[in-house]
């Protein structure tokens, strides 16, 4: 079954790049408005594409809709700027990159903790932290610093053996999970972990992965199955499916516009 999905995204993926979607003008920017939109959705930004598209083009507010929304769109954009950047120049996944990703989308939302860190500079969390129904309590964060290096070693021996297309997807999607799964700050860990994954596909010019707002409560599940379960596998078929989601809709998108007839309007 899960051979027989990655046969289906590699052809989806031919069918992508043979189309040419990503060489159109401004695609590339739109799409990473998209994934903005869609990240900070997750945390419960109300946002849409088009509020954000207007924020970032034209500098306007969505009416009705709370600032703090707008500076974490804001943020993000900033943070995935620099990871596209980093990517081009090859830039190792160190505890400090991890830091300075978190630092840039946590640059105006993030604040002074206790006296004891600041969680606008991407500095760890010094305390406990628990997060949805029930109270679930990630690892003390004494560990965390060393979890980080750990995290950080493997994935810099593993970009050295991955070659498939699978393999490289896979790849950013268990650096996701486990970062997620390690939980360094105390805010952002979702929009970082995301945005590791889209940089490790940057890397390997892939098409970065969205995470669909309408699909957080799967998604929810998919992290928290493979967490109580110490199985990865999960949380790999739902991201598989998500890519398949974001190729299929791509494509759709691209074939119905160049289906679609023109006649002058008077």
């Amino acid at each position: 079954m899960e051979h027989a999905v990655w046969q289906e995204l590699e052809l989806l993926y031919q069918k992508f790049k043979k189309l040419g979607i990503s060489e159109a003008v401004d695609y590339d920017k739109y799409y990473l408005y998209s994934l903005i939109t869609h990240s900070t959705a997750i945390e419960g930004s109300t946002l849409t594409e088009f509020d954000t598209q207007l924020l970032f083009d034209e500098g306007v507010t969505a009416k009705g809709k709370p600032f703090v929304y707008h500076l974490m769109n804001g943020d993000l954009k900033q943070a995935y700027e620099l990871a596209k950047a980093e990517s081009d120049r090859l830039v190792p996944i160190t505890p400090a990159f991890l830091k300075t990703l978190n630092a840039t989308l946590m640059r105006t939302t993030g604040s002074v903790m206790g006296g004891s860190f600041d969680s606008s500079k991407g500095e760890f969390r010094l305390c406990g932290v628990t997060a949805g129904v029930g109270g679930h309590s990630y690892m003390n964060y004494l560990k965390v610093p060393a979890k980080i290096d750990e995290l950080c070693a493997i994935l810099q021996e593993k970009q050295k053996t991955v070659g498939t297309f699978r393999e490289q997807y896979e790849l950013s999607f268990n650096a996701h999970l486990n970062l997620v799964t390690i939980h360094p700050w105390v805010d952002g860990n979702g929009r970082t972990a995301r945005l590791l994954m889209n940089y490790i596909q940057f890397l390997y010019n892939l098409f970065p992965t969205k995470i669909f707002k309408e699909d957080r409560d799967g998604y929810i599940l998919a992290l928290r199955q493979s967490q109580e379960e110490d199985n990865n596998l999960p949380f790999l078929a739902f991201m598989a499916e998500q890519l398949k989601k974001s190729l299929s809709l791509e494509i759709e998108r691209f074939d119905s516009s160049q289906k679609r007839g023109f006649n002058f309007l008077f």
